[in-house]
């Protein structure tokens, strides 16, 4: 009898243990829930075809990526689609790009010193590729979010101000 009982309590234990590295299993990656964040972004009431969107902390946090294409996006904090964490947010949308096939014929080939070569080709004004400069703000709701975004027209004075405004802060310290 003695025997019988002894070996039901390694049973049950043995199982405990076995069972005990599931119990670490699950979803938490330690970065905390996020919600859904996709929308459209449209300049002049025509869709932004390519291009990125970031979504930057007002404060301490994380930020968050996403890919825009034919004018929608979605957004992504550590995997794709996983959505943005709740709070206020700076917005940036990317969709200005050097034309590399004119960069590839120019002497010196894609880099020149520290620019790129070629032209720029602006799809929206570049006050907009900066969440610092943009004016963009939305707050990132514990549900479901959708933010559909209209970039409006600005001066070329606007834009080259916005533009001074964030290069100035970025511009490396002399030593």
């Amino acid at each position: 009898m003695i025997r019988l009982v002894s070996y039901r309590y390694c049973t049950v234990i043995f199982a405990c243990i076995a069972l005990l590295p599931l119990l670490g299993c699950g979803e938490d990656d330690g970065i905390g829930k996020r919600y859904s964040v996709s929308g459209r972004v449209t300049y002049k009431g025509e869709p932004v075809q390519r291009g990125n969107v970031s979504f930057a902390p007002q404060g301490v946090g994380r930020g968050a990526n996403g890919v825009l294409k034919n004018g929608y996006y979605s957004m992504t904090t550590l995997t794709p689609g996983d959505g943005v964490l709740p709070g206020n947010y700076k917005v940036g949308i990317n969709a200005n790009f050097t034309d590399m096939s004119k960069a590839v014929t120019i002497n010196g080939g894609m880099y020149q010193g520290s620019r790129f070569a070629g032209p720029r080709i602006k799809q929206i004004p570049e006050k907009y590729v900066s969440p610092e400069t943009s004016g963009l703000t939305y707050e990132v709701k514990p549900e479901r979010n959708t933010f559909d975004i209209d970039l409006q027209e600005v001066s070329d004075e606007e834009d080259a101000a916005a533009v001074a405004k964030f290069t100035t802060k970025t511009q490396r310290r002399k030593k």
